[in-house]
This record gives C-alpha cells, structure tokens and sequence, in this order.
C-alpha cells in the first residue's frame, strides 16, 4: 500500500482536537517565556554550565556539595518545558498535515512553532556558551514574544475560514493597530534594556548593560503611554464606526492587561525591583501580545471554516478480495 493512501486513512483531527493543540500552543509559548524569567531572578541561569548537556558528561543535574541543586534544577525545569514545547510544535504540524481539508495558511503557521523552538534552542545555548551575556540574554526573551502572536495567529485560523479576510474595522483603524503592534515591539526592547541594566542578571556575574537604569526605564514608561494613549484613540474609532461586539470584548481586554501592566511597571520601580513582580512583569507582557493578536484576528473576517471531511472508503477489487 503507497504512503499517500496510508496517510489518508489518518483520521481527521476533530475541530475541537484542533482548538486544543493550538491552545496548547499559546500557553506553552507563554509558559517558556515566564519560566526564562524564574530562571533569570533566581540566578539560576548558569546553574547548567553547558549546553545540551546540563553538566558535562551529564544530561541532568549531577550532585554539587557546594552549590547544591536548586540552581541546576531550576535551568533544567526550563529546559524541560523546551522540551514540552517541541512536543506541542510537533503536534501542531501533524495536526495540520492530517487535517481534512488541508489548509495552506494552518501548516505555515504551524511550522513557524518547531522552527521557533530551534531558533531558542540555538539562542539558548548561546546564552550558557556566552556566560550569559545581556544581549543574548535579552534576544532569547524576544524571540519568544512573535512566536506568541503566530501561535495566536494559528489558534484563530483554524476555527475560521480561508476567504480573502474582509476588514471589519476603516483602514486608517486598521493601520492604528499595526502601528500598536510595532510599539508593543518597540516596548519589550525598551523593556529588556531596563531588565539588562538592572539587577537580575540571572548570574551574580554577569556584566550588566552599563546605562542608567533610570534613563531606560523612562524611556520604557514614555512609550507605554504611548501605546495606552493610541489605544484610547482606537477605541473612540471603534465607537464611531459602531463596532460589533466580539471586538468591543478583545479590546477591553487588551486595554485591562495593558493599564494592569503599567502598574505593575511602577510598582517594581517605586519597590527596586522584587523578584516576584519581574515574573508578574513578564506574564503581563505575554497576556498584552496574546490580547493583541486576538484583537488583529478580530477585526478581519475570513469566512466560516470549512468543514471537516472524512476519507472515503477505499474499494477493494475482485482480484484482491478473492486473495483474501
């Protein structure tokens, strides 16, 4: 039997198979995200002191009567959910490959997630190799701020259609919100600088970004205001334009995390910096891009998604069913 026909024998992913792998996508993209930051504020970020292996010659933590575990087994937690993340991303694409119909945009969006869980592997390693250098430090937190929104992006689009998406907001709307998605990037490099001059190095060694940590931070909170101020506007746009209410609930949602965020940029400021509220910092700037991305797939209308089909009994001729 040729491979074509075996893997139409595949069942079809149900929608709501789909729906689950997909979130799972969203969440351990985020997840991957927050634990970086528990590694980085515990100072564990050197407790493997190699890569792939966490000690040389051993893939999991050794015994340290010096130093103990707690470091070791805190970087290998994180190196584990990698790990759980390229289970996910390798569902994602099998998700996409056996679903009936296949769908061009659902398996390039699902190959954006292993591709991604590479592209931080590299990073990651670069991190221990380099002894965990501010720059690097900051791009493997970064790279995993658009795998984020293409996770989103995957989740919506397999529970809509493949129509030419029709906007459901004006251009000039529509423009508004891709400008908020350039400052929104803008504002996490802002804000790993502000992490790279400050006190969680995720090592008591490594050399910080040697700016003050002031200066960034006010630059930081100015396109914060930025971002809150277009999102006011946007929001007396939609108004206007008497917007349905599906977008009214993303961007409300949208608008909560971002001011919640902003507090809790302030508080970490007026408080030095406690560990806890770094982790609550990084979850939050998670939840604004999550909120985002649904909000860009809100606002375009790509029609229904298509129904699942199921294969079609295979005939067997006379010759074969006398063989049998």
């Amino acid at each position: 039997m040729s491979t074509p026909s075996l893997l139409s024998r595949v069942p079809s992913p149900s929608r709501a198979v789909q729906r689950v792998i997909t979130g799972a996508a969203v969440v351990t993209q985020a997840g991957i995200a927050v634990t970086g930051a528990v590694v980085r504020v515990t100072g564990s970020g050197l407790g493997c002191t190699t890569w792939p292996e966490c000690q040389p010659g051993s893939l999991v933590p050794v015994a340290d009567p010096v130093g103990g575990q707690a470091h070791q087994w805190i970087e290998f937690g994180n190196r584990l959910l990698g790990g759980g993340l390229g289970v996910v991303s390798a569902l994602c694409v099998l998700m996409a490959i056996f679903a009936r119909p296949r769908r061009r945009r659902v398996i390039v969006l699902s190959l954006m997630m292993p591709l991604g869980v590479v592209a931080q592997a590299v990073i990651g390693g670069m991190t221990v190799l380099t002894g965990l250098q501010w720059w690097v430090v900051a791009l493997h937190f970064l790279a995993s701020m658009p795998l984020i929104w293409l996770a989103v992006l995957l989740f919506r689009a397999v529970g809509e259609g493949d129509e030419k998406p029709r906007p459901l907001l004006p251009r000039p709307l529509l423009g508004l919100q891709l400008a908020q998605a350039v400052m929104v990037g803008v504002i996490l490099i802002a804000g790993t600088l502000v992490t790279s001059a400050g006190p969680h190095s995720g090592d008591i060694h490594t050399p910080r970004l040697e700016v003050p940590i002031a200066t960034l931070a006010q630059i930081h909170a100015d396109l914060v205001f930025l971002l809150v101020g277009s999102l006011f506007a946007l929001g007396f746009g939609m108004k206007i334009k008497d917007a349905i209410p599906v977008l009214w609930r993303r961007y409300w949602v949208l608008v909560a995390v971002t001011l919640a965020q902003g507090v809790v940029g302030l508080v970490q400021y007026w408080t030095g910096v406690p560990d806890i509220l770094v982790l609550v910092h990084v979850l939050g700037a998670t939840l604004i891009l999550i909120a985002g991305a649904s909000l860009w797939t809100a606002s375009r209308d790509r029609g229904p998604a298509p129904e699942i089909s199921r294969p079609a009994p295979t005939e067997i001729s006379e010759p074969e069913l006398a063989t049998r």
